[in-house]
């Protein structure tokens, strides 16, 4: 009779760990036609939530370069970032300055 083979120890692997990263939306708005539809769809799904359109006005500022949007806008880039942040609360005069800057347009239509 012949002797079963011995088993060879399997190799214990070392667990991997995944790096994750933050989502930031801005890195997806190249275009001017993607920036708008963004806008379009934070006013058409949420028009109530005042604060999400502020940010989403702040991503589009991040994609096109929140330097420029200020300086474009007559802002500061300090207030512009704090006017578009989470905790911001924008006067409607600095969201039609901010929009002009970034060459989008609100839209208005009949409810």
């Amino acid at each position: 009779m012949t002797k079963p083979a011995a088993k060879t120890p399997k190799p214990k692997l070392k667990p991997t760990k995944t790096k994750t990263t933050p989502y930031d939306v801005a890195g997806q708005l190249r275009t001017p036609e993607e920036m708008a539809a963004y806008l379009d769809a934070w006013l058409e799904e949420a028009p109530d939530d005042a604060a999400g359109i502020a940010r989403a006005l702040g991503d589009i500022a991040r994609a096109k370069g929140m330097t420029q949007v200020a300086k474009d806008a007559g802002l500061s880039r300090e207030s512009l970032y704090r006017a578009l942040s989470a905790d911001g609360n924008p006067s409607f005069a600095t969201v039609l300055k901010v929009a002009r800057a970034l060459g989008v347009k609100l839209h208005a239509e009949a409810a």
